[in-house]
């Protein structure tokens, strides 16, 4: 391969004997150190271009149709089979100010490597590698036991964004039953219904993912590993309960936002009603003294005009009480 390789989109290259880091490799040196025995590297990579993703591929034997899902994001959560390797997609969450910020996280695995790809949104992996490190006899099992610790990692941050999602759900459902219904308060529930379902989407998967990888693929997955990988299951399973509530708690209150908006609606029809009933009566007498007819008796009286103006607001007064008392006004 020719060109110069842009360090900056490699995190981190350790390679591990019997469990023990034996220290940093660079990508040129890749093969010569999986010539030893009981061995892996484990590379792990952010926002990589195709250049370098064509080195690594030299350098692990990746398949090119993996390679090419790699070089661009926008993946679905997926696991694919090639060869004696595998490449795992998963999808990252992460709680920002605005919002849940998504991001992707490929992997591809091998009996002797485990390689990262990072896009988007996602957190440093140098705790699950220094964690990892801290049990290098779990580690000594192989790159199988580095990917559960990935795939956990990422599992659990899924958490944190729960409780955030859920604290910002609490906010809207104080607002609505504080009689504030309002556009800003239907927006945010509508946002929050979008991110729940972006969140669903993105772990929903991962349990497919992992019954698989507790089934199948012996070569890169001891079977004292295995069970680790049914630990994410159910943690996914309790994240999608935690999910599947919260949107059944929007739904419901979204339906008492609008019921409430229907009833504050209402009320000013009401109110409105009853002011144009009120009205209605000076209305009809002025309309009635207004068609201007020749014969009318009661215009030659003196005291038509006070009887007539007194009428109107007795009547007037009468029906603003009667609604008053009923609750229209």
């Amino acid at each position: 391969m020719t060109g110069q390789i842009d360090n900056s989109m490699i995190m981190k290259c350790v390679a591990y004997q019997n469990g023990v880091s034996i220290g940093d490799v660079t990508i040129e040196d890749i093969s010569e150190v999986l010539k030893f025995d009981n061995t892996f590297v484990w590379l792990g990579l952010r926002e990589v271009d195709k250049e370098l993703l064509l080195k690594i591929q030299e350098e692990f034997g990746l398949h090119e149709l993996a390679v090419e899902d790699a070089c661009v994001a926008h993946q679905r959560p997926k696991i694919e089979e090639f060869g004696d390797s595998l490449f795992i997609v998963l999808h990252t969450a992460h709680l920002a100010e605005e919002g849940v910020e998504f991001g992707e996280t490929h992997i591809f695995m091998g009996p002797r490597f485990l390689v990262t790809v990072r896009h988007g949104s996602s957190l440093s992996h140098n705790r699950i590698r220094g964690r990892c490190e801290a049990m290098p006899q779990q580690l000594s099992k192989g790159p199988g036991f580095a990917l559960y610790s990935i795939m956990d990692f990422i599992v659990d941050n899924y958490l944190p964004v729960i409780d955030g999602l859920q604290t910002r759900f609490d906010a809207l459902e104080s607002a609505i039953f504080q009689y504030k219904p309002g556009r800003q308060t239907m927006e945010g529930l509508y946002e929050l219904k979008r991110e729940l379902l972006l969140l669903e989407s993105a772990i929903t998967p991962v349990i497919d993912i992992c019954n698989e990888l507790m089934r199948f693929h012996e070569a890169g997955i001891p079977k004292d590993v295995r069970v680790y990988f049914r630990d994410i299951a159910d943690h996914v399973k309790r994240i999608h309960q935690a999910i599947h509530a919260m949107r059944e708690m929007l739904v419901a209150a979204m339906q008492v936002h609008l019921t409430f908006e229907t009833v504050r609606q209402n009320e000013v029809v009401k109110r409105l009603a009853g002011w144009g009933a009120i009205l209605a009566i000076p209305t009809m007498v002025f309309s009635w003294y207004g068609m201007n007819f020749r014969h009318m008796p009661e215009l030659d009286w003196e005291y038509s005009y006070p009887i007539v103006v007194g009428g109107v607001a007795v009547g007037s007064m009468l029906l603003y009480w009667r609604l008053r008392k009923s609750g229209w006004l």
